[in-house]
């Protein structure tokens, strides 16, 4: 890829990360001849919409189809974890990274949506918080993240996920706000100030997380690599329950992205064992850096690598 072209298109954390115009961490980027060219076929249905549910107008589904743009504020803070646990939870063509076994973070964000139609005027269906977890992985002698787990309180998010490859589940995420005015009630954007965040699911509380600020950063500590997903989708019929219609490893693209007012400092970060669940699994067993700061980007393509 060419330096002029890392601004328009970069592939990145999906999802989460943006590059800063000025020094980034350097991501490993796809290589844009090696995206294979599909041709599309047109189904012919009569009922509209790009994700369920199909309808006479078009307009009744979850999510629409991209452009999807994306604007938010981050918490997030690095943590190392066992490292066969990390390995235990890698698809079949991803490996370990022998350099950073057990690394990685957990992120979350306070997310504004829209299309091209300013879709963001709509805040009860714009607005959305999001957490998930990104943990250092090997795809093909290239260094990736991967998303063991990922949760999200909007249902149009969660569609844009599953098409992407995301594991998404519906959960509640807050985080600190800071807003533009001095207030006992918000800290400061800037050094001391503190954060937290939360994520629950199905009534259990399931990730708490805590972030002081100490100095400026160019760019996220999160970015640098291309997230990798496992899209799955099963068959429902007899004898056919693992052989899926759809199973396919998919890295993440992001178009323009960008970050601004980032901060790091120290980190704390606690997973919870609940039923069900298998987050507490990847336990942090140490932390690193804490960081907190807005990013933005667009979403209109995905590579499929097998």
């Amino acid at each position: 890829m060419h330096n002029k072209e890392v601004g328009r298109r970069n592939v990145l954390a999906g999802g989460l990360a943006a590059m800063a115009t000025t020094a980034v961490a350097a991501p490993a980027f796809a290589d844009e001849t090696a995206v294979a060219a599909t041709t599309a076929a047109t189904v012919d249905e009569k009922l509209k919409g790009y994700t369920y549910p199909l309808s006479a107008r078009g307009e009744a589904n979850l999510a629409a189809a991209p452009p999807w743009h994306y604007a938010g504020d981050v918490v997030g803070v690095e943590f190392w974890t066992s490292a066969a646990a990390a390995a235990a939870s890698l698809p079949t063509g991803l490996d370990p990274d022998p350099a950073s076994s057990g690394h990685g973070y957990a992120l979350f964000i306070d997310w504004q949506f829209s299309g091209d139609n300013e879709e963001y005027l709509d805040p009860v269906r714009s607005q959305y918080g999001e957490f998930l977890v990104l943990l250092d992985a090997v795809w093909q002698g290239t260094p990736v993240a991967w998303c063991p787990f990922i949760y999200v309180d909007n249902d149009s998010a969660l569609a844009r996920g599953w098409v992407q490859g995301f594991p998404k589940k519906m959960g509640a995420i807050r985080q600190t706000r800071a807003f533009a005015v001095n207030s006992q009630a918000a800290p400061v954007v800037g050094a001391g100030g503190k954060f937290a965040a939360s994520m629950s699911a199905a009534g259990h509380r399931l990730a708490e997380a805590t972030v002081t600020l100490e100095k400026t950063s160019a760019t996220l500590p999160a970015l640098g690599r291309p997230i990798v997903n496992l899209r799955h989708f099963p068959r429902l019929s007899l004898g056919q329950y693992d052989n899926p219609a759809v199973h396919e490893l998919t890295m993440s693209i992001l178009d323009n992205p960008q970050v601004a007012n980032t901060w790091i400092g120290s980190g704390g970060l606690t997973f919870l064992p609940a039923p069900g669940e298998e987050l507490a699994a990847l336990a942090p067993e140490r932390t690193g850096a804490g960081f907190r700061g807005s990013l933005s980007y667009t979403v209109t393509d995905l590579r499929i690598l097998n």
